[in-house]
């Protein structure tokens, strides 16, 4: 159950959401790596985009660094094997999938 008083709102500036949403725009990127990368909510990014479509939210923009978007890239294509792999895993415990034989 929560607690009871004033709920913490955290407050972001705006280099930080301008940076994000510019992050969230590079080909290949996911919003939802984005937002897990910088511990925020998809919604929230996803809020902060429609706001500068919107021109609510604008300002100077520092470059991305190619790095950071490299990293982003990485971590879609490691979640994805992952997955697959899980998914493999789970067939072959149940007994689904044939366990290729090689003869010796």
């Amino acid at each position: 159950m929560g607690t009871a008083g004033p709920r913490k709102v955290h407050r972001y500036v705006l280099s930080f959401k301008l940076k994000a949403v510019l992050m969230s725009e590079q080909p290949g990127v996911l919003i939802k790596g984005v937002a897990e990368s910088l511990c925020i909510h998809p919604f929230m990014l996803s809020k902060w985009r429609k706001q500068v479509r919107d021109g609510e939210l604008s300002g100077p923009i520092e470059p991305v660094e190619p790095a950071a978007v490299a990293e982003l890239r990485r971590l879609r294509e490691v979640k994805q094997q992952f997955k697959r792999l899980q998914t493999e895993h789970d067939l072959l415990k149940n007994g689904m999938l044939p366990i290729p034989w090689t003869p010796t």
